[in-house]
């Protein structure tokens, strides 16, 4: 089955996708769809090619982000394969729909886009195997893991080059396992202005999405909803140094669909204080009036 979150205004609503159709349910979104899927009601339908794609988890409790994680990436970094995945996270506040504009902050001058394979929770799982990982799965969709390059490598934290607002695009599908066979091997593309700035495989992925879910409930109980980002896939040679505005932003999986963002600038003024450009041994926060 293949569910996506459709915004009308200020209210969201379910729909299930079959083909062309959008069959609008009653559900508030895709994950609140895929836990009631044996008994949701129909109550409308629209086109799915042009129907107002929304995020398919609006509000999860956690979303935990993998580093490197693809084999050809890592080893094109020259670096070893590693023994354990690396974590980051975000929060509900980064996430954006799959068509929606994404402003690029003014405060940084190092925008760049990861295409991932999300992976949305459907059961509470804590210190689950990786068999009970996988049957905990909801669905695969498309996500964007929006960096903002020089604030992630301003410390050895990348958190806050990661969680700035409305920056991490997720839809336009939540697509179940079965429809994707698990997505064993699904093309993960990005492209700016029709160029490839990305290409990959989900089936170069070091850590399975199941072994992901399962290593992460063993420290963390991760709840219905949650979203895991699986890693993005090397830059092309054809990739440029960062983002502008005006830009039309494509991120894609094979069998979930396209996330479509064009770019805009940032309307508010750089209040950037002295010490966001370089930071003392000691600083003192800016008074605020």
């Amino acid at each position: 089955m293949r569910f996506a979150t459709i915004r009308t205004g200020d209210t969201r609503t379910a729909a299930r996708i079959e083909g062309d159709r959008a069959v609008l349910v009653d559900a508030t979104d895709a994950v609140d769809a895929y836990l009631r899927r044996d008994r949701l009601r129909d109550i409308g339908e629209t086109d799915a090619r042009t129907a107002p794609y929304d995020c398919v988890s609006p509000a999860p409790a956690h979303i935990l982000c993998i580093g490197l994680n693809y084999r050809a990436h890592i080893e094109e970094l020259g670096r070893p394969m590693p023994e354990y995945p690396t974590f980051f996270a975000k929060f509900a506040s980064t996430l954006t729909g799959p068509r929606e504009t994404v402003t690029l902050p003014r405060v940084s001058d190092q925008v760049d886009g990861e295409a991932e394979l999300a992976v949305v929770v459907g059961r509470r799982l804590s210190r689950a195997d990786v068999r009970e990982a996988a049957d905990g799965i909801a669905g695969y969709a498309v996500a964007n893991d929006m960096s903002m390059r020089d604030w992630q490598h301003r410390t050895t934290e990348a958190l806050q080059g990661k969680v700035f607002d409305r920056s991490t695009p997720l839809g336009p599908l939540l697509a179940t396992p079965d429809e994707v066979d698990d997505a064993r091997d699904l093309g993960v593309t990005f492209t700016v202005d029709g160029v490839e700035w990305q290409r990959g495989y989900t089936g170069d992925l070091l850590f399975t999405p199941a072994e992901l879910l399962s290593y992460c409930s063993t420290f963390l109980t991760l709840e219905p909803g949650d979203v895991v980002l699986t890693g993005t896939p090397g830059r092309t040679t054809a990739a440029g140094a960062t983002l502008e505005p005006g830009r039309r932003l494509v991120t894609a999986i094979e069998g979930l669909g396209e996330a479509v963002n064009p770019t805009a600038a940032d309307p508010l003024p750089d209040t950037r204080p002295a010490w966001t450009e370089r930071t003392p041994a000691r600083w003192t926060p800016p008074i605020r009036t």
